[in-house]
């Protein structure tokens, strides 16, 4: 079975997307509410939960816009998971758009994971 895409959007208010954007893409920022420590070495990632290491390449990345990983584990090469920052035309809020790949059965646990870390996330940076 296939995985498929999905994508949920979080809002920052007005979180600066500079801070935002240390948080989704460096290991120090990610150690501080994605994993419980986060190593990296060029493009290689290596997250840790529970002492338990995931390795993911960067693939891709834009300075202050987007983050995109591949999990070294994925037979899948075109799946991925990938945080885009992007400022609200309407409201000027800072928004946060987590792009990841699941079982069409997994696809609400992921979005349910997803939730639960950036609640961490928000508390990190106060809100």
């Amino acid at each position: 079975m296939n995985k498929e895409k999905f994508v949920v959007e979080y809002d920052f208010k007005k979180v600066s997307p500079s801070l935002l954007w240390t948080f989704v893409s460096t290991a120090a920022g990610l150690s501080e509410w994605f994993a419980d420590q986060v190593e990296h070495k060029e493009k290689e990632f290596t997250f840790y939960w529970n002492k338990s290491p995931q390795v993911a390449m960067m693939t891709a990345s834009r300075t202050g816009v987007y983050v995109r990983f591949h999990w070294e584990e994925d037979a899948n090469e075109r799946s991925f998971f990938e945080m885009r920052i992007e400022t609200s035309e309407l409201t000027g809020a800072t928004v946060l758009l987590v792009t990841d790949f699941a079982l069409p059965d997994e696809i609400e646990d992921a979005r349910e994971l997803w939730d639960n870390e950036v609640e961490r996330l928000r508390r990190r940076l106060g809100l």
